[in-house]
Protein backbone atom coordinates (compact mmCIF):
# COMPACT_ATOMS: atom_id res chain seq x y z
CA UNK A 1 0.00 0.00 0.00
CA UNK A 2 3.08 2.48 0.71
CA UNK A 3 4.65 1.71 -2.28
CA UNK A 4 1.27 2.14 -4.18
CA UNK A 5 0.71 5.50 -2.31
CA UNK A 6 4.32 6.87 -3.37
CA UNK A 7 3.76 6.00 -7.08
CA UNK A 8 0.76 8.12 -7.27
CA UNK A 9 2.10 10.89 -4.84
CA UNK A 10 4.82 11.25 -7.39
CA UNK A 11 2.46 11.08 -10.88
CA UNK A 12 0.03 13.55 -8.76
CA UNK A 13 1.36 15.57 -6.04
CA UNK A 14 2.99 19.22 -6.94
CA UNK A 15 4.47 21.82 -5.02
CA UNK A 16 2.11 25.05 -4.35
CA UNK A 17 2.70 27.84 -6.52
CA UNK A 18 4.90 29.70 -5.67
CA UNK A 19 6.83 28.14 -3.43
CA UNK A 20 10.44 29.87 -1.73
CA UNK A 21 12.67 26.79 -2.05
CA UNK A 22 15.41 26.35 0.71
CA UNK A 23 18.76 28.10 0.01
CA UNK A 24 20.32 25.87 3.02
CA UNK A 25 21.22 22.58 2.45
CA UNK A 26 18.49 19.85 4.90
CA UNK A 27 21.85 19.49 7.49
CA UNK A 28 21.85 23.67 8.07
CA UNK A 29 17.91 23.39 7.81
CA UNK A 30 18.29 20.97 10.85
CA UNK A 31 20.49 22.32 12.83
CA UNK A 32 18.76 25.35 12.87
CA UNK A 33 15.90 23.27 14.00
CA UNK A 34 17.72 21.52 16.89
CA UNK A 35 19.07 24.79 18.36
CA UNK A 36 15.30 26.03 18.64
CA UNK A 37 14.13 25.81 22.49
CA UNK A 38 10.50 24.68 21.42
CA UNK A 39 11.63 21.77 19.83
CA UNK A 40 13.30 19.86 22.81
CA UNK A 41 10.29 21.56 24.93
CA UNK A 42 8.07 19.85 22.10
CA UNK A 43 9.74 16.66 21.48
CA UNK A 44 9.77 15.92 25.51
CA UNK A 45 5.81 16.67 25.69
CA UNK A 46 4.87 14.74 22.39
CA UNK A 47 7.09 11.92 23.95
CA UNK A 48 4.33 11.69 26.99
CA UNK A 49 1.46 12.88 25.44
CA UNK A 50 1.10 10.66 21.79
CA UNK A 51 4.13 8.02 22.94
CA UNK A 52 1.96 6.50 26.06
CA UNK A 53 -1.08 6.05 24.33
CA UNK A 54 0.87 4.37 21.42
CA UNK A 55 2.63 2.37 24.70
CA UNK A 56 -0.61 1.63 25.44
CA UNK A 57 -1.95 -0.04 22.25
CA UNK A 58 1.12 -2.04 22.42
CA UNK A 59 1.08 -3.11 25.81
CA UNK A 60 -1.87 -2.74 27.41
CA UNK A 61 -3.61 -6.30 26.41
CA UNK A 62 -0.78 -7.93 27.86
CA UNK A 63 -1.27 -6.22 31.04
CA UNK A 64 -4.98 -6.92 30.98
CA UNK A 65 -4.48 -10.23 30.48
CA UNK A 66 -1.99 -10.76 33.40
CA UNK A 67 -3.19 -8.40 35.52
CA UNK A 68 -6.74 -8.90 35.02
CA UNK A 69 -6.81 -12.41 33.69
CA UNK A 70 -8.99 -11.37 30.95
CA UNK A 71 -9.18 -13.33 27.62
CA UNK A 72 -6.76 -12.61 24.45
CA UNK A 73 -10.03 -10.92 22.60
CA UNK A 74 -11.56 -9.23 25.58
CA UNK A 75 -7.96 -7.35 25.89
CA UNK A 76 -7.65 -6.53 22.78
CA UNK A 77 -11.14 -5.43 22.76
CA UNK A 78 -10.52 -2.69 25.27
CA UNK A 79 -7.47 -2.11 23.82
CA UNK A 80 -9.35 -0.51 20.65
CA UNK A 81 -11.51 1.22 23.11
CA UNK A 82 -8.36 3.13 24.47
CA UNK A 83 -6.90 4.15 21.28
CA UNK A 84 -9.92 5.13 19.88
CA UNK A 85 -11.11 7.52 22.77
CA UNK A 86 -7.42 8.98 22.45
CA UNK A 87 -7.41 9.51 18.78
CA UNK A 88 -11.18 11.25 18.75
CA UNK A 89 -9.90 13.57 21.59
CA UNK A 90 -6.85 14.43 19.79
CA UNK A 91 -8.49 17.46 17.71
CA UNK A 92 -10.51 17.98 20.96
CA UNK A 93 -6.93 19.02 22.44
CA UNK A 94 -6.65 21.16 19.23
CA UNK A 95 -9.57 23.12 19.57
CA UNK A 96 -9.33 23.50 23.59
CA UNK A 97 -5.94 24.99 22.52
CA UNK A 98 -7.48 27.44 20.35
CA UNK A 99 -9.47 29.06 23.54
CA UNK A 100 -7.39 27.97 26.34
CA UNK A 101 -3.59 28.34 25.33
CA UNK A 102 -1.98 24.98 24.66
CA UNK A 103 0.24 25.01 28.20
CA UNK A 104 -2.94 25.37 29.83
CA UNK A 105 -4.23 22.46 28.38
CA UNK A 106 -0.90 20.07 28.78
CA UNK A 107 -1.13 21.09 31.90
CA UNK A 108 -4.71 19.70 32.95
CA UNK A 109 -4.14 16.77 30.76
CA UNK A 110 -0.65 15.77 32.61
CA UNK A 111 -2.05 16.19 35.83
CA UNK A 112 -5.04 13.69 34.75
CA UNK A 113 -1.93 11.15 33.38
CA UNK A 114 0.17 11.20 36.76
CA UNK A 115 -3.39 11.02 38.81
CA UNK A 116 -4.28 7.79 36.07
CA UNK A 117 -1.18 6.05 36.67
CA UNK A 118 -0.68 6.79 40.48
CA UNK A 119 -4.76 5.38 40.92
CA UNK A 120 -3.62 1.96 38.03
CA UNK A 121 -0.52 1.50 40.09
CA UNK A 122 -2.49 -0.19 42.61
CA UNK A 123 -4.39 -2.29 40.34
CA UNK A 124 -7.45 -1.39 41.75
CA UNK A 125 -10.86 -3.31 40.61
CA UNK A 126 -11.15 -3.09 36.66
CA UNK A 127 -14.57 -1.87 37.07
CA UNK A 128 -15.14 0.83 37.81
CA UNK A 129 -11.95 2.28 39.23
CA UNK A 130 -9.64 0.78 36.53
CA UNK A 131 -11.80 1.58 33.64
CA UNK A 132 -12.44 5.05 34.76
CA UNK A 133 -8.12 5.32 35.37
CA UNK A 134 -7.61 3.95 31.87
CA UNK A 135 -10.28 6.08 29.77
CA UNK A 136 -9.36 9.12 31.67
CA UNK A 137 -5.43 8.68 30.57
CA UNK A 138 -6.58 8.21 27.04
CA UNK A 139 -8.52 10.77 26.65
CA UNK A 140 -5.83 13.16 28.48
CA UNK A 141 -3.22 11.50 26.03
CA UNK A 142 -4.98 12.61 23.39
CA UNK A 143 -6.28 16.15 24.15
CA UNK A 144 -2.15 16.20 24.76
CA UNK A 145 -1.25 14.98 22.20
CA UNK A 146 -3.31 17.85 20.04
CA UNK A 147 -2.13 20.75 22.17
CA UNK A 148 1.38 19.69 21.53
CA UNK A 149 1.36 20.48 17.83
CA UNK A 150 -0.93 23.51 18.51
CA UNK A 151 1.97 24.41 21.15
CA UNK A 152 4.51 24.13 18.32
CA UNK A 153 2.55 26.31 15.92
CA UNK A 154 2.53 29.04 18.37
CA UNK A 155 5.97 29.21 19.81
CA UNK A 156 8.20 27.64 16.03
CA UNK A 157 9.15 30.34 13.71
CA UNK A 158 7.13 30.20 10.69
CA UNK A 159 9.80 29.18 8.38
CA UNK A 160 10.55 26.35 11.11
CA UNK A 161 6.82 24.83 11.61
CA UNK A 162 7.45 21.76 9.66
CA UNK A 163 11.00 21.15 10.52
CA UNK A 164 10.03 20.69 14.45
CA UNK A 165 6.69 19.14 13.27
CA UNK A 166 9.16 16.62 12.12
CA UNK A 167 11.39 16.17 14.76
CA UNK A 168 8.53 16.22 17.51
CA UNK A 169 6.46 13.48 15.50
CA UNK A 170 9.65 11.38 15.88
CA UNK A 171 10.23 11.75 19.30
CA UNK A 172 6.62 10.47 19.81
CA UNK A 173 8.02 7.48 17.90
CA UNK A 174 10.35 6.90 20.12
CA UNK A 175 8.03 7.52 23.50
CA UNK A 176 5.86 5.19 22.34
CA UNK A 177 8.64 2.24 21.41
CA UNK A 178 10.36 2.32 24.49
CA UNK A 179 7.81 2.17 27.74
CA UNK A 180 6.39 -1.75 26.72
CA UNK A 181 10.34 -3.12 26.64
CA UNK A 182 10.23 -1.13 30.17
CA UNK A 183 7.15 -2.60 31.39
CA UNK A 184 8.04 -6.00 29.94
CA UNK A 185 11.38 -5.87 31.84
CA UNK A 186 10.09 -4.59 35.16
CA UNK A 187 7.04 -7.32 35.19
CA UNK A 188 9.82 -9.71 34.52
CA UNK A 189 12.27 -8.69 37.10
CA UNK A 190 9.68 -8.16 39.85
CA UNK A 191 5.92 -9.57 38.87
CA UNK A 192 4.63 -6.38 39.10
CA UNK A 193 3.51 -3.37 36.74
CA UNK A 194 3.21 -0.90 40.12
CA UNK A 195 6.98 -0.12 39.16
CA UNK A 196 6.44 0.58 36.17
CA UNK A 197 3.32 2.71 36.25
CA UNK A 198 4.73 5.03 39.20
CA UNK A 199 7.35 5.48 36.70
CA UNK A 200 4.77 6.47 34.26
CA UNK A 201 3.36 9.41 36.86
CA UNK A 202 6.51 10.77 37.41
CA UNK A 203 7.97 11.07 33.59
CA UNK A 204 4.59 12.56 33.31
CA UNK A 205 5.02 15.10 36.33
CA UNK A 206 8.00 16.10 35.19
CA UNK A 207 6.31 17.54 31.48
CA UNK A 208 4.08 18.73 33.79
CA UNK A 209 6.72 20.72 35.41
CA UNK A 210 7.99 21.46 31.99
CA UNK A 211 5.37 22.75 30.62
CA UNK A 212 3.99 24.91 33.62
CA UNK A 213 7.36 26.52 34.07
CA UNK A 214 10.05 26.74 30.84
CA UNK A 215 7.20 26.40 28.45
CA UNK A 216 4.50 28.65 29.86
CA UNK A 217 7.16 31.37 30.04
CA UNK A 218 8.28 31.10 26.30
CA UNK A 219 7.25 33.63 23.80
CA UNK A 220 5.15 33.11 20.76
CA UNK A 221 6.79 33.19 17.80
CA UNK A 222 6.11 36.71 15.88
CA UNK A 223 3.12 36.05 13.27
CA UNK A 224 4.53 35.58 9.69
CA UNK A 225 8.29 35.57 10.71
CA UNK A 226 10.23 33.83 7.85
Amino acid sequence: MLAAYAVVAALLLRDAPGRAVPAESLAQRLAATLRLRVTWQASALYAVAFGGYVAFSVYLPAYLKTAYGLAQADAANRMAGFVLLAVLMRPVGGWLSDRLGPARVLAGTLLVVVAGAVVQAFTPALAPLGTVAFLSMAAALGVGSGATFALVALLAPANKVGSVTGIVGAAGGLGGFVPPLLMGFIYGRYGTYALGLALLALVALAALLLDTTAVARTPAAPPGRA
